[in-house]
């Protein structure tokens, strides 16, 4: 075996796992308070351009196969669009959201009403957490990944793996530009993620390279166009289409990228993750 060939074959392709999302059109979508570093109060946005570019995000969705609900918008409410924030789910349990930032706590009642009326146990926060937001679910070893540092506090942790029944790993984040996990680290596949170190602290940089050796590295660039900031069916990773560089990391990997230009929604804070939340029955 040549070592081209040697090469090749360490690249696995994965089947594709069917999914069921939440998405929340973003038809109140503003930038009226700054709560990151990526919002600025001054720049004005386009909502029209922000609603067609969330469609072409839901008919993407729909044409790898997966189903998407959504979530009515409430005017007062700008953010409703980052539906990742309002909950997290694993085999049909809901652990509630309890936003930080008052201009957002509206939205935990909204998510919750919609997870109650659609028959899903949902278990009502006492700590602060944002969701999906610092929560995510790598299915092969069942673990849930939690990030903390500048939303969600590690008491919310231990709550969410009382409620899950999950362990839950700790990370902390450093750098205020991500500031949710979902802009740090993505799950790629049951066993596989990619991240950017330098967004953690040591400790926890080092957690992570022991859990999971074969890792995706992201560096800044990939970061910054919120090139982790995806969701992957197993095969496919739609992710922004300013991360060009991530996207080829990922290519060579064996996963098929799947650009989606949410540049307006960027001015918010977010894009692709942080508009979903994944649900798991």
């Amino acid at each position: 075996m040549t070592e081209a060939s040697f090469s090749i074959a360490l690249v696995t392709v994965n089947s594709a796992r069917l999914r069921r999302y939440l998405l929340c059109r973003p038809r109140f979508f503003a930038v009226e308070y700054a709560i990151n570093p990526w919002m600025d109060t001054t720049t004005e946005v386009n909502t029209d351009r922000a609603v067609s570019q969330w469609e072409t995000l839901v008919d993407t969705l729909r044409s790898l196969g997966h189903t998407v609900d959504t979530l009515e918008p409430e005017p007062g409410l700008p953010d409703m669009v980052f539906a990742a924030n309002g909950a997290f789910s694993v085999d049909g349990v809901v652990y509630g959201a309890r936003f930080k930032y008052p201009q957002r706590q509206a939205e935990a009642a909204a998510h919750e009403k919609w997870y109650r009326a659609g028959g899903w146990e949902f278990v009502v926060p006492t700590q602060t957490n944002e969701g999906e937001g610092d929560f995510a679910y790598v299915p092969g070893p069942g673990l849930v990944l939690a990030g903390y540092g500048f939303r969600t506090d590690t008491a919310g942790h231990a709550e969410a793996a009382e409620a899950l029944g999950r362990p839950v790993i700790s990370l902390k984040l450093i750098d205020p530009r991500f500031y949710h996990l979902d802009t740090a680290l993505t799950v790629l596949d049951d066993d596989t993620i990619a991240y950017y170190p330098d967004a953690f602290s040591p400790g926890s940089q080092t957690i992570l390279r022991r859990l999971f050796p074969t890792a995706v590295i992201a560096d800044e660039a990939d970061t910054l166009a919120f090139g982790l900031n995806s969701v992957s069916d197993d095969r496919n990773v739609v992710l922004s289409a300013e991360a060009t560089g991530m996207a080829e990391k990922l290519a060579e990997r064996g996963y098929t990228p799947v650009p989606v230009d949410l540049s307006e929604l960027k001015l918010g804070g977010g894009s692709v993750k942080c508009c979903i939340a994944e649900l798991r029955p």
